[in-house]
């Protein structure tokens, strides 16, 4: 499919909730595919409905800013940009959980969800901004074409779903 077919939107509160069962699914296919997100193989729909629940509530409170992309209509993709609120870090964001559903890889969802996170992360003021991927990951090879500058690996930082070790390396990049 074209990538001029991929469409990003950014959610309010109230499409965020309409979005919960694709986004539920997107992370449970995530972390059934092995990809450290901070769930286990264990976890359940609910503990993803659960966590889903709460990024709405800081997307209602200005803290998060939630991105999604669609594909033939379809959500198939999300990340976040996480908004600092400490006095100290008003220029600084975090972008987390950049997911894009199995069906849907190798299409640029990936990259246009980044490009959107930067863009709302310059329209929001922020000019710095950072992440953490799991070291082994084909987002690390995204994030360094991107622009972004490796910093370096935590060894053992998290778990993968199936309970084994995983680095995680952090990144980071100067915007506007």
């Amino acid at each position: 499919m074209p990538v001029d077919a991929i469409v990003i939107e950014t959610l309010a509160p109230e499409a965020a909730s309409n979005a919960i069962p694709a986004l539920v699914e997107i992370l449970r296919d995530s972390v059934a595919n092995g990809a450290s997100v901070g769930f286990m193989a264990w976890n359940t729909p609910e503990d993803y409905r659960g966590f889903w629940t709460g990024v709405i509530d800081e997307v209602g409170a200005g803290r998060t800013v939630l991105l999604i992309a669609r594909l033939a209509g379809e959500i198939v993709g999300t990340a976040q940009l996480q908004l600092i609120g400490k006095p100290n870090q008003p220029h600084r964001a975090e972008i987390a959980k950049v997911l894009v559903h199995s069906s849907a890889r190798r299409q640029g969802l990936g990259e246009k969800l980044m490009r959107a996170a930067e863009d709302a992360a310059h329209n929001a003021g922020r000019t710095l901004l950072v992440l953490d991927t799991d070291e082994a990951g084909a987002a690390r090879r995204l994030y360094g074409r991107l622009g972004w500058t490796e910093v370096g690996t935590i060894p053992r930082f998290a778990l993968m779903p199936d309970g084994r070790d995983c680095g995680s390396t952090f990144f980071y990049k100067t915007i506007g």
